[in-house]
């Protein structure tokens, strides 16, 4: 971890969730919350202006829903990794989410100390999904195996490499010492690589490369 604290946004329109959640990382000396939304337009502002390491997404508010709020960050640039933090496990949301570019989904009946737990994960990089989540998504996102053959493919020597640790739930940073070149160089590569697969995000293209890694029996 680096000597400077985490900057965490928190985007929920229940203000005593968010007074919870800030008090729970308020006691980390590592994270602290540089802001707060009660709603998407808000949220989209804010994440503008304090560009947070971490942004705690809630899905069902009002007026602009939390998937809604999901696209238009992404849409707008931000590159702050987003968790979805919510009630719902329904399939349809899971996979909006993570196909619009969510780097992870936890449920709000967890423990706090295991939800404190996924937040420092999420901070340094890796991959956050509830047990269920996991297995939700790699039913959804299992692909004919003709087509992922052809996708994999047209990857380069090098995408491929990046693709295999992102599946391992390892970060850029993470990524660019194991291969020796810089955190700007692997960022281009996993974007040339979600293209050319047609997938949004790295936890997506994570799934699905070890959806693939499982599905890799007698052909």
């Amino acid at each position: 971890m680096t000597t400077e604290a985490a900057s965490i946004m928190l985007v929920d329109d229940h203000p005593l969730l968010r007074k919870g959640l800030k008090q729970l990382i308020a006691m980390e000396d590592d994270m602290t919350v540089v802001a707060e939304a009660s709603n998407g337009p808000d949220a989209l502002l804010l994440a503008v202006e304090h560009d947070p390491d971490l942004i705690v997404l809630d899905l069902n508010m009002q007026g602009m829903d939390g998937i809604e709020t999901l696209k238009r960050l992404r849409d707008s640039g931000v590159t702050s990794r987003i968790i979805m933090l919510t009630v719902s496990d329904a399939d349809d949301d899971v996979v909006a989410a993570i196909t619009n570019g969510a780097d992870g989904y936890l449920l709000k009946d967890m423990e706090p100390e295991l939800l404190l737990e996924q937040i420092h994960r999420a901070v340094t990089g890796k991959m956050v999904l509830s047990e269920a989540i996991t297995e939700i998504l790699a039913t959804a996102l299992r692909q004919p195996t003709q087509s992922t053959t052809s996708q994999l493919s047209n990857l380069t020597n090098r995408e491929h490499e990046i693709l295999s640790l992102i599946a391992k739930g390892m970060s850029n940073k993470v990524i660019a010492r194991e291969l020796d070149i810089s955190d700007g160089t692997v960022k281009v590569h996993v974007k040339h690589l979600l293209k050319k697969l047609g997938l949004r995000s790295r936890v997506e293209a994570a799934v699905w490369m070890v959806n693939l890694q499982g599905n890799k029996a007698p052909q």
